[in-house]
């Protein structure tokens, strides 16, 4: 039996990444690091959506810097929000492109909170992600033997393995994409996740992009629930362990929702 932790009820990028987002905007107003300057971030697609919507709350201007596969779905709701949108050359966020956006930061005079580093993203998730899951469960008498998350900066999964490995035995298992695949919202640990390398993860599973996609689908058609593209690929990392692990209780991470990604549900379908 599994559990999904539906993230997309978060209200600004409906997705996980609003409360990462939320809670490095407050720790860095809190510190006296923003103060009527404008934020520059390197983002792909929700943690852009979540602080253009934040940043509008606050009076603040901000800036995304996008990686050239960004979905189009993504370029138009960032417009929408207001922020100022810059397509780079760069295939994928690594660590290239977050220096390069940090120096345009600091030439422009501008906060780059650096959700790639920023402890902030991984306090979120120790904090109050864990802990939500954490009581959900308790409320069914259950704990999580297994938990089934995507990397992408490694923020969510690292902060639930430290909290749920500090107090039950259960395994941790991350999803990245296959090689040479991209799948939106997860990367290979090549990119450096440098959260991923401080705690404990039991394995790692590959999925393709197809994969996902499929994840997404079979989610859809038995559940009625139009899930993300990470979180297909989560839901096929929990096909492909499930059996060796046999009847458990396990945890699905389901970051956020399907909605920007009728594209590449368009390109797989073949509609035109």
């Amino acid at each position: 039996m599994y559990f999904a932790k539906l993230e997309f009820f978060n209200p600004f990028s409906r997705s996980i990444k609003d409360r990462a987002v939320f809670n490095m905007l407050m720790k860095a107003i809190e510190r006296g690091d923003i103060n009527g300057t404008a934020l520059f971030e390197a983002t792909s697609g929700n943690v852009g959506i979540s602080l253009a919507a934040l940043s509008n709350v606050l009076g603040i201007e901000f800036r995304a810097y996008l990686p050239k596969p960004t979905p189009k779905a993504t370029q138009v709701l960032l417009r929408v929000l207001g922020a100022e949108v810059v397509m780079t050359d760069f295939e994928t966020i690594d660590p290239t492109m977050v220096r390069f956006v940090q120096e345009e930061a600091r030439k422009a005079g501008a906060m780059n909170l650096n959700q790639f580093e920023n402890d902030d993203n991984f306090d979120a998730h120790y904090r109050f992600t864990a802990g939500e899951i954490d009581e959900q469960l308790k409320s069914i008498g259950k704990k999580p033997d297994v938990l089934i998350a995507g990397i992408g900066t490694s923020g969510h999964i690292a902060g639930l393995a430290q909290y749920f490995k500090e107090r039950y035995d259960t395994r941790i298992i991350g999803v990245v994409p296959a090689k040479g695949e991209k799948i939106p919202g997860i990367k290979r640990l090549e990119t450096k996740p440098k959260w991923y390398f401080q705690v404990d993860i039991d394995r790692v599973v590959e999925i393709t992009r197809n994969e996902a996609i499929e994840g997404a689908f079979s989610v859809a058609r038995r559940d009625g629930l139009l899930i993300g593209l990470s979180s297909g690929a989560v839901v096929k990392a929990y096909e492909k362990i499930s059996n060796e692990f046999g009847e458990k209780t396990y945890v699905l991470i389901f970051p956020d929702d399907g909605f920007k990604y009728v594209e590449i549900f368009e390109g797989y379908l073949g509609v035109t």
